[in-house]
C-alpha cells in the first residue's frame, strides 16, 4: 500500500465552516422577540419580578409574565396555547438569567 497520494496536511474552507455551523442553529420561534420584549417592558414597569433581590429565581413571577405574554402572543399570532405558552416560557427564562447574573456581578 503507498499512502504517498494522501496529502500530510487537510485544507479547511474557514468560510463554509461558519457558514455550516450558523445554519445548524435553531431559528428563533416566530413571536419569541415580541414576547421578550412584553417581558422586559413587565419587568421595567414592576408588574413582574422574575429573581428575588437574593438572587434566586421567582418562579410564580416568571409564570405569571409568561402567561401574560402568552395571551398576546396568541392574540397577535393565532397559535395554540401550549405554542404561546412556550415561547414565552423560553424568553421568560431567558431573561431572568440574564437578570439572575447581572445581580450576582
Amino acid at each position: 500500500m503507498s499512502y504517498q497520494s494522501i496529502s500530510a496536511r487537510r485544507t479547511l474552507s474557514w468560510s463554509s465552516a461558519l457558514r455550516d455551523i450558523r445554519n445548524d442553529r435553531q431559528p428563533n420561534p416566530a413571536g419569541f422577540l415580541g414576547a421578550r420584549a412584553r417581558i422586559e417592558a413587565a419587568v421595567r414597569v414592576g408588574r413582574a419580578s422574575l429573581v428575588t433581590p437574593t438572587g434566586a429565581f421567582d418562579r410564580a413571577g416568571i409564570m405569571t409574565a409568561a402567561a401574560a405574554a402568552a395571551k398576546a402572543h396568541q392574540l397577535s399570532y393565532g397559535s395554540t396555547w401550549a405554542t404561546a405558552m412556550s415561547i414565552s416560557l423560553k424568553a421568560a427564562w431567558q431573561l431572568a438569567k440574564s437578570l439572575r447574573s447581572r445581580i450576582a456581578h
